[in-house]
């Protein structure tokens, strides 16, 4: 388990604390899509990422790398920017020099466990099945089929396992006791709306876009919409449980990939987005980046997720929404356009073929910022060439539609 702790900065006593199990990522910033949100000025919006890797001995150890435009501080020596740096049971993470100031902790008890942040009902369990012979890692009883344990209920769902939490919600394995119904899965996901995020109107409506947008889409790339509901004050959303991994952990875990690979899952990608892009009025997802692209177990397909900050092309400009690498400029003011979707797939064709944050290679061109994409070998001049034209500062000089780049793409092969 890792436990993340506030400190007040004089007296050095704790504020609030998070507790982590299974994750083998946690982001820290000022942006509502974190893991931990710190809503200071001194800290940018995708501040810190902490991250689980492995040692050559099979031993597990914790890396952090800063991407603040204030700095980090571990233990007082600041950080070098975008560069991996291990980091050891208590140490003090300090987001800028007079910042916000966290202790980082490993499980004294199983140093080596990875693990998840949990909400308190899930540290119960309820037996609900007494028939003999079935192995403690398994979720359903091989004789009648119901669940074995039920952590607790939310309405008539029953939650079974925590999958995940950031800083917008908590994310949990659910079992639907109704049964079966309208095309629904009884295992499903079940997404609560955090209690601090629901004081935030702005977050508040992102999480009913998520739930309005995938109610009305139907695409085989785009996890099916099953409820939307209120219980206790909180705001839930049930949807499809897909089974994979996203993109982002992918990488991390094993590596870059072929280019033929990357190109197969952004044609992929861009098939989905032509769906989106397609609706009248368009619609634009603003946040396309590996963690929000899922690779299906079953298939091998490219699933989008996180549909929270859908927008609607033409409606009034609003909040800058978008990853710090993946975001297009004229994204970055807040009016995105169906090409900023596509800018996007630029730099996570980078981070595919690379493992390395996108920014890494974003350098001044002239009066330009561009990607070099020279030190990365598996870059053929073809490919570099539609990476280039992509990530064009101005939308019109990029691809236009979602098609024409998946067969810019599929030249490249």
């Amino acid at each position: 388990m890792i436990a993340l702790t506030l400190l007040e900065l004089q007296q050095k006593t704790p504020i609030r604390e998070w507790h982590f199990e299974g994750e083998s990522i946690i982001r820290i910033g000022r942006a509502v899509d974190n893991h931990i949100v710190l809503t200071d000025n001194l800290v940018s919006r995708h501040h810190l990422e902490i991250r689980q890797t492995q040692n050559p001995d099979g031993s597990i150890c914790w890396q952090i790398i800063s991407q603040g435009i204030n700095g980090t501080f571990l233990n007082g020596v600041l950080v070098t920017r975008n560069k991996l740096q291990n980091i050891e049971n208590n140490s003090e993470l300090q987001l800028a020099q007079g910042g916000p100031l966290l202790k980082f902790e490993i499980d004294p008890v199983n140093p080596d466990k990875p693990f998840i942040s949990s909400s308190p009902a899930s540290n119960k369990s309820i037996n609900t099945c007494t028939h003999e012979g079935n192995k403690a890692s398994n979720l359903f009883c091989i004789h009648c089929g119901q669940p074995l344990n039920i952590r607790h209920r939310i309405c008539h769902y029953q939650v079974l396992r925590t999958l995940g939490q950031g800083g917008m919600g908590t994310t949990y394995l659910a079992w639907n006791e109704r049964g079966q119904f309208a095309n629904q899965s009884q295992l499903l996901v079940l997404k609560e709306m955090n209690t601090d995020m629901a004081k935030i109107s702005k977050a508040q409506e992102l999480f009913e876009r998520e739930a309005n947008t995938l109610r009305s889409l139907n695409h085989s790339g785009i996890p099916k919409y099953y409820d939307f509901f209120v219980e206790a004050g909180k705001k839930y959303l049930a949807m499809e449980l897909v089974h994979g991994k996203d993109l982002e952990k992918l990488i991390y875990t094993n590596g870059p990939v072929l280019p033929s690979q990357a190109i197969t899952w952004m044609i992929q990608t861009c098939d989905i987005l032509e769906y989106l892009h397609s609706h009248q009025p368009p619609l634009i997802h603003r946040d396309i980046k590996p963690a929000n692209l899922m690779v299906r177990n079953a298939d091998n397909h490219i699933m989008v997720l996180d549909f929270g900050a859908v927008k609607e092309i033409g409606t009034t400009p609003g909040t800058r929404i978008g990853a710090e690498g993946y975001c297009a400029p004229e994204q970055e003011r807040g009016q995105p356009l169906t090409q900023s979707d596509l800018y996007a797939i630029g730099p996570t064709m980078i981070f595919l073929l690379s493992g390395e944050n996108p920014f890494k290679f974003y350098r001044r061109h002239g009066n330009r910022f561009r990607f070099d994409l020279s030190s990365i070998p598996t870059f053929t001049d073809k490919l570099k060439k539609v990476i280039d034209r992509t990530t064009e500062p101005l939308p019109r000089d990029r691809y236009q539609t979602a098609r024409e780049l998946a067969n810019a793409l599929g030249d490249c092969c």
